[in-house]
């Protein structure tokens, strides 16, 4: 679980430099944010599972 909080926090900063410097709708930003999705849904899939 440490792992996933980590990446999460991870891609969560990488995401809030690029939105600094670009628009929206820049490809890199898009990708950079359904890299955070994943990660959370991979977190939420985690603690529905072992709740």
């Amino acid at each position: 679980m440490d792992k996933i909080i980590r990446k999460i926090e991870e891609l969560r900063l990488e995401l809030n430099k690029l939105s600094v410097c670009r628009c929206l709708t820049d490809p890199e930003l898009i990708k950079a944010s359904q890299k955070l999705d994943r990660a959370l849904n991979d977190y939420d899939k985690f603690l529905k599972e072992n709740m």
